[in-house]
Parts: structure tokens; C-alpha cells; sequence
């Protein structure tokens, strides 16, 4: 039987916490891999904790979003880390997009598109016109254009993305209930796999609290 993927995202600084993390998420059921950002990326102690992980599935929440050549020196400069999917964000263009599709190797190459903190008030203060479905659509052809290896996006979006991105689709904003917190797209992971989600993105709702008991709680929900 195939296996949830779920990518728990750990935000923090610290290593022993991190540690925990690590431990206290192994089991059968579920394949685990580990989101990185920037918190941690950029801590005094995360960088070398992430070049000393092995056999671990990585994922470099990096978010770049940047002129070409800085998109592309920027994973240069990556290449010591053993991580397997790294994020860029859509509206880098796709020049950008290309750009670092062509060096990456074997690394997987993830497109970010509306981040699931912001809904249409949100885009129409930054500036855009289309709503969050329309133009995570748009972003979701460019990604497929560039040849991206994986594209994030709420799982409320998935059904119209899988019709123009045929890759592997991670999504954040996953919640087992209405807490929000700083969210606005949210789904529970269940209605997020039935949606087409190939990886979801689970913070707190795993590694605030027991986290073997949240892990326990999610392998219960999803197999309601």
C-alpha cells in the first residue's frame, strides 16, 4: 500500500528540538521527510546540522526569489547540503525558473506560488488584479513551462493546478482543525490527500505538544 508523504516542517532554532523532532516522527505508517526554512537555515547551528543529516528526505524551504544569476549562485552555494527539493518562488520569472532547472542536478526544484498567509484582500494590497484560484493557475503553467520538478500551493488550488502540472504538488496550510494562526487557505490533511496532494507540509499541529501523540493522531485521521 502506497504511504502518506507528509513533510514536517521544522521551524526552529534549536538543535536539540530538531533532534526531538527527528526521533520522535519515525514510524511505519507514514514516509517523513523534513522542511528546513529559513529560521533554521539561517541559525548559527542549522546549516552544519543539515550538512550532517543522512538518509533523511530534505527539503531547503528557501524560498529564493531573485535576479537569474543570484537564483543560480545561490544554489551553487547549496550544493555541500544533501537536500533533495529546494523552493524558488513562480514569481521569479521564468527566466529564473529555467535558469536554475538547468543546474540543479539531481536536486528537485520546487515552484512556490501564493503563499496559503495570503488571500484575495492580501493580493489586491500587493498589487494584483486576478484572484488567489486564477493566478495560482497562472503560476502553475509557468512552473510546468520551466520544467519544475514539484510546485507548492494551498490544497484548496490542487484540483485546478493537477490539470497543468502533472509533477508532484506539496501543500502547506494543512490544519486538523479552523485554527488558522498566520493560514488563511487551509485544509485538513485528509481532504488535502483526497484533493490530489502528493507531500503535505505539517508544523505545529505535529511538533508543538507530544509529538509521537500527534503523529499517532494524524495516522488516526487519515485512516477514517
Amino acid at each position: 500500500m502506497k504511504k502518506n508523504k507528509i513533510f514536517v516542517a521544522c521551524d526552529s532554532t534549536n538543535v536539540s528540538k530538531i533532534r526531538e523532532i527527528i526521533k520522535e516522527t519515525k514510524n511505519s505508517k507514514i514516509k517523513i521527510g523534513y522542511k528546513f526554512g529559513l529560521e533554521f537555515l539561517n541559525s548559527k547551528n542549522g546549516r552544519s546540522f543539515v550538512s550532517k543529516l543522512n538518509n533523511k528526505i530534505i527539503f531547503a524551504d528557501l524560498k529564493i526569489h531573485d535576479i537569474p544569476n543570484t537564483c543560480v549562485s545561490a544554489i551553487r552555494a547549496l550544493k555541500d547540503l544533501r537536500i533533495n527539493y529546494l523552493t524558488i518562488h513562480v514569481s521569479s520569472g521564468l527566466e529564473a525558473l529555467k535558469a536554475t532547472k538547468k543546474i540543479a542536478g539531481k536536486l528537485k526544484i520546487v515552484g512556490v506560488t501564493v503563499l496559503t498567509s495570503l488571500d484575495y484582500k492580501s493580493l489586491k494590497q500587493i498589487g494584483f488584479n486576478k484572484n488567489v484560484k486564477r493566478l495560482v493557475l497562472h503560476q502553475a503553467k509557468l512552473a510546468s513551462k520551466a520544467n519544475l520538478d514539484a510546485i507548492v500551493c494551498s490544497a484548496q488550488e490542487v484540483p485546478i493546478v493537477k490539470k497543468v502540472f502533472k509533477k508532484e504538488i506539496i501543500t502547506p496550510g494543512i490544519r486538523f482543525d479552523t485554527l488558522t494562526n498566520d493560514q488563511k487557505r487551509i485544509l485538513s490533511p485528509k481532504r488535502a490527500f483526497e484533493n490530489g496532494s502528493d507531500w503535505l507540509v505539517i508544523g505545529r499541529p505535529i511538533t508543538k505538544g507530544n509529538i509521537k501523540r500527534n503523529i499517532q493522531k494524524l495516522i488516526d485521521h487519515l485512516n477514517k
